[in-house]
């Protein structure tokens, strides 16, 4: 059974103050996430992020088509008493420490009293904050306040877990430990579904993605298929220092390093580059792809539509 299914998600806001007229925040989104997978939802601001987890929780209504997350319809209480969520700009009551939260979030999930302090204080280690559950979160950075987003999120132990932006705010360090807390929580059979314009972490952590932009599915598969697709470039390496001005027609950047040559140029000029080579009688050293980025593959998908919105 899929952890998430969404059939035909729609949604359509009235803006404008004077003049009304209808925005489509997010069209006919098809989309299902296996359980047990780590799956990242990318787009950049304003794609409709946001916008489709608001309607997976049930915070916004959908315009059209419906969606099932662990079977059950969105608006299933059962359902909600499974999954976890960190919204992307959570807002706590900041004159409660953190461990007063954390229990007061685990009184709202159904957490049993004999063993929500040990879960609390669980909780607190596994996102990084042993030492500071007495603190006043007033007193918390950003990055701190985030921690205990995650915190709150998995608090009850849900089979699912929905992440809206789980880096923002983090340093590089505490980037890298919401990584291995993702990790851990996929190893413990646990569903993570997390959006982020941070390509980097998703090509690290997905088992798939899927790219939206303007509100619309680009592109939805595991990482390596996905950059297979895009047009690659191949590394030459020959010996000496000569660089033949007929190489750099093909669009070559060379670099010349030591008594060799490095020159990185499309994969379809391979063959001219190589013969160009031989006609100068330079010897060739070795010949290797360069593997295609999900960032490149995020940037040729938004290309034909690229624009500058508002944040979904």
């Amino acid at each position: 059974m899929p952890a998430i299914e969404i059939l035909g998600l729609e949604k359509t806001y009235t803006v404008g103050f004077w003049r009304k007229r209808p925005k489509q925040a997010l069209k006919s989104l098809h989309l299902t996430v296996e359980e047990g997978e780590i799956f990242g939802f990318l787009g950049p601001n304003g794609a409709g992020k946001t916008t489709t987890l608001k309607l997976l929780m049930g915070l916004v209504f959908p315009s059209a088509g419906s969606a099932r997350i662990l079977g059950m319809t969105i608006d299933d209480p059962r359902m909600k008493a499974q999954i976890g969520f960190l919204p992307e700009q959570p807002y706590f009551y900041d004159y409660l420490t953190a461990r007063e939260l954390l229990d007061y979030y685990g009184q709202l999930s159904g957490v049993d009293a004999s063993i929500r302090s040990r879960r609390v204080d669980a909780v607190l280690h596994r996102v990084g904050l042993p030492d500071v559950g007495d603190v006043q979160l007033r007193k918390f950075s950003k990055g701190m306040l985030q921690r205990v987003g995650i915190a709150q999120a998995i608090l009850h132990d849900p089979k699912l877990v929905f992440f809206d932006e789980p880096m923002s705010g983090l340093d590089p360090m505490g980037r890298r430990e919401v990584r291995d807390l993702m990790e851990q929580l996929k190893h413990e059979g646990k569903t993570v579904f997390f959006s982020t314009h941070i390509l980097s972490d998703a090509e690290a952590l997905c088992d798939r993605v899927a790219i939206i932009h303007q509100g619309e599915l680009r592109g939805v598969g595991a990482v390596a298929d996905l950059t297979s697709s895009v047009h690659g470039q191949v590394e030459l390496v020959w010996q000496g220092t000569a660089v033949p001005a007929s190489m750099r027609g093909l669009g070559a950047e060379c670099h010349v390093t030591g008594d060799t040559v490095r020159a990185v140029l499309p994969e379809d000029k391979q063959d001219a580059a190589i013969e160009i080579l031989r006609r100068e009688r330079l010897r060739l050293i070795s010949v290797t792809p360069v593997r295609a980025s999900l960032e490149d593959y995020f940037v040729q998908k938004l290309q034909p539509a690229v624009s500058v919105g508002a944040r979904s």
